[in-house]
């Protein structure tokens, strides 16, 4: 998986942002996180859904491609309240806030239905974990 974030991420760099392959047209973001446990810069590429109206706000889904457990980058947002997202060619600190009950399933259908890979993601995880949705805001 890491080679091939480092191919994403690479490209993202290159490309001021725009990303083709699985990704061509989709909104993609690369999210800086800290390591809790290792404390390491990390760097994870992932979709999002912009908020309808704040520029601000994005939220980011810790789908892992309907694996039965979270991603690594999910506890270490949720542990820090904090990270960086690289947005084209911008980077800028947000805070960290999870969802929860219906503003988590509106958001989360949302992205859904823009890309159905989503719907599925959530029908593989039916019965074993609720997808997480993170709000990622930009601090001043």
């Amino acid at each position: 998986m890491s080679d091939w974030n480092t191919k994403v991420i690479e490209e993202f760099r290159a490309n001021e942002g725009r990303v083709g392959g699985p990704f061509t047209g989709a909104p993609l973001v690369l999210v800086h996180h800290r390591g809790r446990k290792s404390g390491r810069e990390l760097v994870s590429p992932m979709m999002y859904l912009p908020h309808e109206t704040d520029e601000n706000v994005v939220y980011v889904f810790a789908s892992k491609a309907g694996a039965p457990q979270n991603p690594d980058w999910y506890y270490n947002l949720v542990a820090a309240g904090r990270g960086a997202v690289e947005r084209g060619t911008e980077t800028y600190s947000v805070s960290v806030r999870e969802l929860t009950g219906g503003e988590r399933d509106r958001r989360y259908d949302e992205q859904a239905a823009l890309y159905p890979g989503f719907a599925e993601y959530a029908q593989k995880t039916a019965g074993i974990r609720t997808i997480p949705v993170l709000e990622l805001t930009r601090l001043s």
